[in-house]
């Protein structure tokens, strides 16, 4: 289980992510809110995170940073409109997040191929796992 540091840091991290086109979208900032309650962080705190970004926290699980990855291409997708900026910046916090360069580029290469572009689970999961092992 990851404490409240790591809970803070991977949502500021998403925000960041999320102000890539300098505005976040009412889906993003729900789809955000939604993964603030799912890690027990209170609205204040979520709101606060806006204005006072957290020092990011590596996540010591590879599970963990994997969800959050996927958590990631998940806000990127929402809108239906993915920029070379996005794809850049998503890039970079999973090589920040020690995630495997060529897991990484797979999982941005396949997305497409899925409806929505939403990349299921369990085969992002596989993806990560042939690099991890």
């Amino acid at each position: 289980m990851i404490n409240r540091a790591e809970k803070l840091s991977l949502l500021s991290e998403m925000i960041a992510f999320a102000q890539t086109d300098d505005n976040i979208k009412t889906i993003e900032y729900n789809f955000l809110l939604s993964i603030a309650r799912q890690l027990d962080i209170s609205k204040e705190d979520f709101e606060y995170l806006f204005r006072h970004p957290v020092t990011y926290v590596h996540l010591k699980s590879h599970s963990e940073r994997i969800v959050q990855f996927h958590r990631l291409v998940l806000l990127m997708n929402l809108d239906h409109k993915v920029s070379n900026k996005q794809l850049v910046k998503i890039h970079n916090f999973g090589l920040r997040m020690g995630l495997s360069h060529e897991s990484i580029n797979r999982v941005l290469d396949l997305m497409d191929s899925f409806p929505n572009k939403i990349v299921p689970p369990d085969f992002l999961i596989d993806i990560f796992k042939v690099q991890y092992n």
